[in-house]
């Protein structure tokens, strides 16, 4: 792991569309099985899946042996949240539930140590021993460190995605990520995100970024939804989770061998 260097960044100067996938299960070794299975991008998911910092830790330690890059998605947009998650080595954060540029500039703050001159001041605390400075071996990481944060800023409503470009204009925002289940939800429709008026405002977004030069990304549930995702103009996608795609495969498997006792899955969630 190089700590100036954020491989996320990297990953969308590629000319093909990063692929990720959510990690929905809360273990390091399905982590680790993910990462080695092939994903460009794995979420760490801190705000639905019971998983504390320790617990965080240890994933990010599974992903870094393989060719994955981690994302952590906050429990919210909160400053020792940020901290925490920072110190333990993400790179490339989520911030859930954006709704304003306000509520960005507090996001990028939270992700940077205070530089001398800034408009919007940094406000992460320093502390020296932890894994994000390679344990103090990391030269200059104080100095340094701000360059290699990444920050996905989610929008989830509405009235979020009426202000685009305004958050997306926010110095140090580096792209949007689209939340597809609380827009759904928001718009009367939850857990429909196949619903046309649903399709029309994700597909109004990734044209509304792409015209402003802005990297936007979504989840899909399914291969034929993320491929729509990626023809509205999506930058970079996310399919299903790992707990969603266990739980197919496994009925699947039940269905073969005992009918009687396979379930019905909502496939339209992920």
């Amino acid at each position: 792991m190089d700590p100036f260097t954020n491989p996320f960044r990297t990953l969308l100067a590629q000319p093909s569309i990063p692929l990720g996938t959510w990690l929905m299960s809360g273990t390091a070794s399905t982590a680790e099985a993910m990462g080695c299975l092939g994903f460009d991008w794995l979420v760490v998911d801190m705000e639905h899946v019971p998983i504390d910092y320790k617990d965080a830790y240890h994933i990010l330690q599974a992903i870094a042996g393989t060719r994955s890059t981690p994302v952590i998605r906050l429990a919210w947009n909160e400053i020792v949240t940020v901290k925490r998650a920072l110190d333990i080595g993400a790179q490339t954060l989520m911030f859930p539930f954006v709704q304003n540029a306000d509520d960005a500039r507090r996001a990028v703050a939270s992700t940077r140590y205070p530089t001398p001159g800034e408009a919007n001041p940094g406000t992460r605390g320093f502390a020296a021993m932890h894994r994000a400075s390679r344990y103090a071996t990391a030269p200059d990481y104080g100095k340094r460190a701000n360059d290699g944060i990444f920050r996905m800023i989610q929008l989830e409503t509405p009235s979020a995605i009426e202000k685009l470009e305004e958050i997306a204009a926010v110095e140090g925002v580096d792209a949007l990520f689209m939340g597809p289940g609380d827009l759904s939800s928001a718009m009367g429709q939850i857990g429909n995100i196949a619903h046309p008026e649903v399709q029309a405002a994700l597909k109004d977004a990734a044209a509304r970024a792409k015209k402003i030069g802005k990297p936007i990304g979504i989840v899909g549930p399914s291969p034929e939804m993320v491929q729509q995702f990626i023809e509205y103009g999506y930058s970079y996608v996310a399919i299903a989770s790992d707990m969603g795609m266990m739980m197919r495969q496994a009925n699947a498997f039940l269905s073969a061998m005992k009918p009687a006792l396979a379930k019905t899955i909502n496939t339209g969630v992920y």
